[in-house]
């Protein structure tokens, strides 16, 4: 199982809008926001978007990555849990129940903060479904790009092993020829 299931693959893009290495920034204005989220259905094109906005849908998404982060078996940010339960108050998130029993989340609210609450259903339901915990965010701190692991035993820690992989056993090496 190699392949980024659909819906959590928005969510892995989302948290890849930002390069913690690099310092760049898809969402960089209102109509960047409008856009993305636009291009991934989850608002429609041409919805107002605010620098509130803007900045809730940073925190949201940082929110995130503290979750993927511990997901690699990081530490998860107190912060983050908090971030995420407000992101859900403001998109009216509610439980519902379908005609064959089951039940589900569903965003009573438009504009960014629906398309939030879209995202978090996204998350909702891939940790109901057992994939969430194979969604991370590299260990590495100047990298912390989110990434699918397909591996057998759910055991990788970094988003490539020829890049962060290779750095951190070589400064692990580095680490035990200094104290040898």
């Amino acid at each position: 199982m190699n392949a980024v299931p659909d819906q959590l693959e928005i969510v892995q893009a989302f948290v890849n809008t930002a390069d913690v290495g690099s310092g760049s920034d898809e969402l960089d204005t209102p109509p960047a926001l409008v856009a993305w989220l636009a291009e991934h259905a989850l608002i429609e094109k041409g919805t107002a978007a605010s620098e509130k906005d803007l900045e809730y849908t940073r925190a949201l998404r940082e929110a995130l990555r503290a979750l993927l982060y511990a997901n690699a078996g990081g530490e998860l940010d107190p912060k983050a849990p908090p971030v995420l339960d407000a992101a859900a108050e403001r998109a009216g998130l509610r439980l519902y129940f379908c005609a064959d029993g089951k039940a589900g989340l569903m965003s009573c609210t438009e504009g960014v903060d629906g398309a939030h609450g879209r995202l978090l259903e996204i998350v909702a339901e891939a940790m109901r479904g057992g994939t969430w915990t194979r969604l991370k965010a590299c260990r590495s701190d100047d990298c912390r790009w989110a990434f699918f692991d397909g591996s057998k035993n759910h055991s990788r820690a970094w988003c490539s092993m020829a890049l962060c992989g290779n750095r951190a056993k070589a400064r692990a090496f580095r680490e035990r020829q200094a104290g040898a």
